[in-house]
């Protein structure tokens, strides 16, 4: 018998998280080693777990899940992540990908769907929703020449945290003069990074004086 494929589950909501586990933990081809709550310890699980695909939510404290995806891929190259989220838009697709992750699927989508993911990336193959899989192919197709140039997929909101990270505000600080909460702020940071493939805070601070956000004189 071909042994059943290693799962984490990393999910920030109970219920949730314990739904997954036992949907997939009534399959026999399928072995739940371990759940967690956050993206920091999802990352210490697959370090100890070694597991073959982690199930990975995007909005998570302490350390979000493009963050963690990247972090994973980068020391355990031979786990898989699938990114499991409400979320379909580009500026939430986009950043999971180039991290690392080799299947998205939305929150939503059906069991079968949610099997047929884990097997497909536990084959090292990919598994995207149509609905990220369109966004894919659109970005595939685009020419060339007209590759978006790196600032020009921030969105607004991004853009303005971009500025106020740029003018040395802390994420506390951005979040009290935008009206936000700080994690929301720490999801625009890692996005607004991941697309401009900024590693630090200088990097951002570079990306935001080329695109005029700031001038050298401040």
């Amino acid at each position: 018998m071909t042994a059943p494929i290693r799962v984490i589950l990393a999910e920030d909501h109970t219920i949730v998280r314990e739904g997954l586990r036992a949907l997939l933990s009534a399959r026999e081809d399928i072995d739940v080693i371990a759940e967690v709550g956050n993206g920091r310890a999802a990352v210490e699980a697959v370090a100890t777990q070694s597991p073959d695909v982690i199930v990975m939510d995007l909005g998570m404290p302490e350390l979000n899940g493009v963050d963690a995806t990247r972090l994973i891929r980068e020391r355990h190259p031979t786990t898989q992540v699938l990114i499991l989220s409400m979320h379909s838009s580009e500026e939430y697709v986009r950043p999971a990908i180039r991290a690392g992750a080799a299947g998205y699927l939305v929150k939503g989508s059906g069991l079968g769907d949610l099997v047929a993911a884990i097997q497909a990336l536990s084959r090292g193959q990919a598994f995207f929703s149509p609905a990220i899989a369109k966004i894919l192919l659109q970005e595939s197709q685009r020419p060339e020449g007209g590759r978006e140039a790196p600032g020009d997929g921030l969105t607004n909101r991004e853009r303005q945290v971009l500025k106020l990270v740029a003018e040395g505000k802390s994420s506390p600080e951005i979040a009290e003069l935008l009206s936000l909460s700080v994690k929301t702020v720490e999801g625009h940071r890692s996005r607004i990074m991941a697309k401009l493939d900024a590693r630090n805070v200088a990097g951002m601070v570079r990306h935001a004086i080329k695109l005029g956000l700031v001038s050298t004189d401040e």
